[in-house]
């Protein structure tokens, strides 16, 4: 094992500088690494919205908009195509998603029936491969009565193309605002995530992207006064619609379209050469100016409106023909709107209305503020660790350091190659990677300690704890990893910037430590020739303690087991915290732009704009605030909306925006059941590797371990009181993975102490297991502290909570794996013989067991 050839010397070490190159230009300023030569690596990380600021915007797209708007259709083409075929009819209704007609001579249905074959005709469609869909069926309930309605494979199908187009549209339209980068993708079935990094004015991104933008030139009806019309009935083929003034001006719009906006090849923001005021000047297509010149010919002297969503823009009067297919639209816009509508106009219409039903922005000094904050919390976590490691184990902790810093190096190189999104929950997972990487040397050193207390040589003890501890250590990360893996599907956003680095990191933690680690030790033994291990500045716990942790086994059952009634009787009982990603609602973080924060006079600010309870704490150094207001339940998400837009309204002359999250009542209930899914399935997963790689005790025993870690972690959010939100399923996942990991390495010493000592009763062999690995659980709980300490105090205000959840929870789970876990297997009648199938060669059998 501790043998190194030529070409895994050269392998370790190529890899180990290819993570030093890739990851050198995150230190270097982008002016820097463009200057860098073409041959070398000149990327660095992708910051999350969290760290550079910008906006994460999910919409959804109206299905019952887009349903309406297929009744609609059906309906106007059923009324046409009977009229061409000269087909009497009666009763043409609509409701649900079912319209119906009665023919009136029943001779003519089978005729009724062939002129709207049409309706229920196969559709191609790529969404159910190379097949097509049915949009609408048939059916006659009784004679001459056809009945059409609207199937879930054509709705779906809509959806679908709604949702393609409306990707285009978005996408254009964010492009015309000049951001880099943005991300426009689809999510799920009806849904488009926006992600705009760097973003200055996410209001004016959630103007742009809220409109449909659907574009119509219609003329004004003149023929009776408007106020007429509204007071009684318009006549026929008008509406009443309503400009954009303040207060809105009524007019009667004729439904015939001359123009519509997808005839528009071009649209600019300019200004009147008249009047100087901004304008915005359009060009249709050869089609639209022949229309338009056309109607302005035929309609001089008359008002036509330019009509935008239902709503009225302006209503000049036609004073010439226009021919040349230009024009201009006016109607009291500043330059910045007038922009806005030229983007909308070039950008194209939606096909369907789009609903925010999730908005989380950080605004751009919020993000530098944290990468300062998350910066000089690592560093203060990689002295704590490096310390640590070095008084502990003294020149073996030099090279296991040497190690971790190769580990953190080749975990950014990867991110980076990868061109994954590093978020501030990400340097949260980079940390506690730090801090649990040392528990694979601790696994390592503490097998050399042993051995070499059994009188092996140095190197027969170097080479043994490497070969013994591979297993643990790779059971202990698997089930770490497994955590981390259902917490990036479960998870969105920053979270899954956590479950990215730390699977990342668990993965070259196991590398580092079975290469390099071990190629600098043996590098050492050949070069130095130490005839014992080197000791550490401290003294520690001794190598065999004996401390009877079985005689204390009861009181513990009995303290968990009534701590556990105790918390479920507060969580029924007592309303917990819960974040507005479970119940929906706002939560908005402002600065004062001049000095310290006046709490009492925002929430009177707020108490009179009627936006419903309305929450105002202040944090850090009484500059900034915390603005938390209810859900909407009753206005939907649209309504969650207009509450940001009344308090950006009220504070934002005397604050600054830095942070905004929005969740609707749609998005928040599938997040608190995504949430308990995650942890449900974490639990099942580990559940079955445990059992696949040991037996159903243990596996039973590890599970009811960590159900007792999850409830003192929601005992902890039920007492504190703090806010539960998905950061805190993240802190509850990760404490899982880290109290298994714990559990695992428990487990493995009383599966082996199993196999050696056939006759030692079963209370002195787990205490004896656990006596053994207590060292090891010691340092790696401290080192891990260390790490999560130092985030804790440094990392800022944004993830304080989310530490301080997962300090209790370490050190939950350390009690948990010594005093729960360990002592349940007594529960289950544990036999040696078990494990005789896989008795493990290299462990001797003739050992005597240990007094403890």
């Amino acid at each position: 094992m501790l043998y190194f050839s030529r070409w895994k010397t050269i392998t370790i070490w190529a890899i180990v500088a290819l993570g030093v190159l890739f990851s050198f230009p995150n230190l270097l300023s982008q002016s820097t690494r463009d200057a860098l030569p073409d041959w070398l690596p000149n990327r660095a990380m992708t910051l999350g919205l969290d760290l550079q600021g910008g906006s994460h915007i999910l919409l959804a797209i109206d299905r019952q908009d887009l349903i309406n708007e297929r009744l609609a259709t059906t309906r106007d083409d059923i009324r046409t195509l009977l009229r061409d075929a000269k087909i009497g009819y009666t009763g043409l209704t609509g409701s649900g998603k079912t319209i119906q007609v009665r023919i009136r001579e029943a001779n003519e249905v089978d005729k009724a029936k062939t002129a709207l074959a049409s309706l229920t005709a196969p559709v191609s469609s790529s969404l159910f491969g190379a097949g097509s869909v049915i949009e609408t069926t048939l059916a006659e309930p009784e004679p001459g009565l056809l009945r059409y309605t609207l199937t879930e494979e054509g709705i779906d199908y809509r959806v679908s193309t709604a949702v393609t187009q409306s990707i285009e549209v978005v996408g254009r339209r964010v492009n015309e605002l000049g951001t880099t980068e943005p991300i426009i993708q689809r999510q799920g079935a009806d849904r488009i995530l926006v992600q705009v990094p760097g973003l200055q004015d996410p209001q004016r991104l959630k103007d742009i992207l809220g409109q449909t933008a659907k574009l119509t030139f219609q003329m004004v009806d003149q023929s009776v006064p408007v106020q007429e019309a509204i007071e009684g009935r318009p006549p026929v083929g008008t509406s009443v619609l309503y400009s954009q003034d303040d207060p809105p001006v009524p007019y009667l719009i004729e439904d015939r379209v001359i123009v519509a906006g997808e005839n528009l090849v071009d649209a600019q923001a300019t200004f009147n050469q008249q009047t100087s005021e901004p304008v915005v000047s359009f060009r249709f297509d050869a089609k639209g100016a022949a229309r338009f010149g056309q109607a302005t010919q035929q309609n001089v002297g008359r008002l036509f409106a330019i009509i935008l969503d239902n709503q009225v823009i302006s209503a000049p009067q036609i004073r010439e023909p226009i021919i040349g297919g230009t024009g201009q639209i006016s109607g009291n816009f500043t330059t910045e709107s007038a922009n806005d509508l030229a983007v909308l106009l070039r950008a194209g219409a939606l096909p369907a209305d789009l609903t925010i039903i999730e908005e989380r922005t950080v605004g751009p000094s919020l993000g530098a503020d944290s990468i300062s904050a998350g910066a000089f919390a690592s560093a203060i976590a990689a002295a704590l660790v490096f310390a640590f490691m070095l008084l502990a184990y003294g020149r073996l902790g030099v090279l296991a350091s040497i190690g971790l810093a190769a580990n953190v190096s080749m975990i950014i190189a990867i991110l980076t190659a990868l061109g994954a999104t590093l978020t501030l929950p990400g340097i949260a997972g980079i940390v506690l990677t730090m801090g649990m990487a040392v528990d694979s040397n601790v696994i390592i050193f503490e097998r050399v300690r042993e051995e070499r207390a059994q009188g092996r040589s140095l190197v027969q003890s170097l080479d043994s704890g490497f070969q013994r501890a591979l297993a643990t250590v790779v059971d202990a990360n698997l089930t770490t990893l497994i955590a981390a893996v259902i917490l990036f599907y479960m998870g969105t956003g920053p979270i899954r910037g956590f479950a990215v680095t730390l699977a990342i990191g668990i993965i070259t933690t196991v590398f580092t430590a079975f290469t390099l680690t071990r190629w600098l030790i043996a590098i050492w033994l050949k070069r130095s020739r130490p005839t014992d291990l080197p000791a550490g500045f401290v003294h520690y716990l001794p190598l065999d303690p004996k401390l009877n942790i079985m005689r204390w086994r009861k009181l513990a059952f009995a303290l968990s087991g009534a701590a556990s009634v105790l918390i479920a009787v507060l969580f029924v009982t007592v309303d917990m915290n819960y974040g507005i990603d479970f119940k929906g609602g706002s939560m908005i973080e402002v600065q004062a732009k001049n000095g310290p924060a006046d709490a009492g006079d925002v929430r009177a600010r707020l108490s009179e704009v009627n936006i419903g309870d309305v929450q105002v704490q202040e944090f850090g150094d009484g500059r900034e605030l915390m603005i938390r207001v209810e859900g909407q339940a009753e206005g939907g998400d649209n309504a969650e909306q207009t509450v940001i837009e009344k308090v950006r309204g009220a504070l934002d002359a005397d604050y600054e925006f830095r942070r905004v999250e929005v969740v609707g009542p749609t998005v928040s209930a599938e997040l608190a059941m995504s949430g308990t899914l995650g942890v449900i399935a974490s639990m099942l997963a580990m559940l079955i590797y445990i059992w696949f790689r040991f037996e159903w005790q243990f596996a039973l025993g590890a599970i009811i371990s960590t159900l007792h870690d999850v409830i003192m972690m929601v005992g902890l959010y039920v007492i504190v009181g703090l806010e539960f939100n998905l950061s805190s399923i993240a802190a509850v996942l990760t404490v899982v993975g880290y109290s298994i990991n714990d559990t695992v390495v428990i487990y493995d010493r009383v599966r082996e102490n199993l196999r050696r000592y056939k006759k030692m009763s079963i209370v002195d062999l787990l205490n004896l297991s656990l006596n053994q690995t207590l060292s090891r659980t010691f340092l790696t709980g401290l080192t891990t502290l260390f790490a999560l300490v130092a985030l804790y105090l440094f990392g800022g205000e944004v993830i304080s909570s989310f530490m301080l959840a997962m300090l209790f929870g370490v050190i939950v789970g350390t009690y948990s794996s010594i005093f729960v876990a360990g002592p349940l297997l007594i529960l289950f009648k544990l036999r040696p013989d078990m494990f005789d199938k896989n008795t493990d060669a290299t462990v001797p059998t003739s050992a005597q067991p240990s007094k403890s």
